[in-house]
């Protein structure tokens, strides 16, 4: 028998005003943006009748950021926007983005474990182990961790918090009135641990999630990283740029989650991509181009030169990149990652005006088309072992949602590719990482 085609998994990444830096600009007043709760409702209910998998908010704790004073960006805490969403919404996953290096594992636990309460399982955490400047000053922390000692540190936080949510069992709930006892003590799992960086001595006063525990989320691509989320992680979020390192990236992981004895299919890779959709191919073109009109192309120069680890002035802007100039090794694995990503996807047919204009800021794949163009390139990379999906960037919302959910998520549902509605109740089950 042909085995029937996979199922794709998308998921949104719930933007302020979308992922296009100048779409505030284009909305009629955008100075509540960030606070106004009606407004992501909004976008929460219109992803669930696309029925996807999730929304996932980002978020990076700390104060006023870069892109905090250039357009509506960051401001509520995701778990709690979430649970008011959650009270509006029915099927569609909650991703909370909740750092593992600073802050509590308990408080953690028990943050997250409340929202999958609320949601009746369908909550998520989106592990983040950030140390920008303006998280490590509004903190007090004087200087970041390298890169061992942060997943080290990360390992044991995640560690406490998933044996939280294993140390109230239901068996041990046992509400008994005739014995005056709620909970049965010597049925508990208590969390003791004294580690390099945390400690705990603890039960969690609630079970760890309404149905199994919440799913694990964690974004990244340093090598690093990428042994840490195939260590805990129910799925991957990554930025990825062209179809080769993808594969490359997805084999890794799956291959590390193997060597820890896990099932490589229980381990999701959803690469970013940002969709820009259109009737006609041309119609999408000049819909991304009004967008771009309204950026400053200096700023995205500068942009572009840091991401490239070269100077702003080596680069010319109707001719290609300076290849030569950009094999010498860079100290920082960060930037030499994204100028791999760059590269691979500008070589041969980009020049640096057109770079500036491909989503540099948030780091992910530009995809612009019909709705059947985008399907169609959103099952190659699937059907060709580079992802199971992925997560969803939108350049404007909510219309740009709406033509994506009418447009390319219509066509893949009629080719039976993805859901035409939700099988179950709980976020780890509509997954498949049950």
């Amino acid at each position: 028998m042909t085995k029937p085609p996979r199922q794709i998994r998308l998921n949104l990444n719930l933007q302020t005003a979308g992922r296009h830096d100048a779409a505030w600009k284009t909305l009629p007043d955008a100075a509540g943006l960030v606070t106004d709760v009606d407004y992501y409702v909004r976008v929460a209910r219109l992803a669930e009748k696309g029925k996807l998998d999730g929304i996932f908010f980002a978020d990076s704790l700390g104060s006023l950021s870069e892109n905090s004073v250039r357009r509506p960006w960051r401001g509520l805490d995701p778990t709690v926007l979430l649970s008011a969403i959650a009270q509006h919404t029915s099927a569609i996953g909650l991703v909370s983005t909740v750092p593992a290096i600073h802050g509590s594992p308990f408080v953690t636990a028990r943050q997250i474990a409340s929202l999958d309460h609320v949601s009746k399982g369908r909550a998520a955490w989106n592990i983040i182990t950030s140390q920008n400047p303006p998280t490590l000053d509004a903190l007090g922390k004087t200087e970041a961790l390298d890169s061992e000692t942060r997943y080290r540190k990360a390992g044991e936080f995640v560690e406490i918090v998933t044996g939280l949510w294993d140390s109230l069992p239901q068996e041990a709930i046992v509400n008994d009135p005739t014995r005056d006892l709620y909970i049965d003590e010597s049925q508990t799992r208590p969390v003791e641990y004294e580690g390099e960086f945390y400690s705990t001595n603890a039960v969690l006063p609630l079970t760890g999630g309404h149905r199994g525990r919440p799913v694990l989320f964690q974004a990244g691509a340093s090598a690093r990283s990428r042994e840490f989320g195939a260590t805990w992680a129910d799925a991957l979020f990554t930025g990825q740029r062209t179809k080769q390192l993808a594969q490359r990236f997805s084999a890794d992981v799956k291959g590390l989650a193997a060597q820890h004895g896990r099932d490589p299919e229980k381990l999701l890779v959803l690469p970013g991509l940002w969709v820009i959709v259109g009737d006609t191919e041309q119609a999408a073109h000049a819909r991304k181009a009004e967008l771009d009109a309204q950026l400053d192309a200096d700023y995205l120069l500068e942009q572009l030169a840091e991401r490239l680890g070269i100077a702003a002035s080596r680069l010319v802007l109707d001719e290609e990149l300076p290849y030569d100039e950009l094999s010498a090794p860079l100290e920082d694995t960060l930037v030499a990652r994204h100028r791999e990503q760059i590269i691979a996807e500008a070589r041969g047919r980009l020049t640096v005006r057109q770079l500036l204009y491909n989503n540099l800021t948030g780091g992910h794949r530009v995809l612009i088309g019909t709705p059947e163009q985008i399907a169609d390139d959103i099952a190659d990379w699937v059907d060709d072992g580079a992802s199971d999906g992925f997560n969803i960037n939108i350049d404007r919302q909510p219309d740009g949602l709406e033509s994506f959910i009418d447009g390319p998520v219509a066509v893949l549902q009629n080719r039976g590719r993805f859901r035409a509605d939700y099988e179950f109740e709980t976020l780890r089950e509509n997954l498949g990482v049950a």
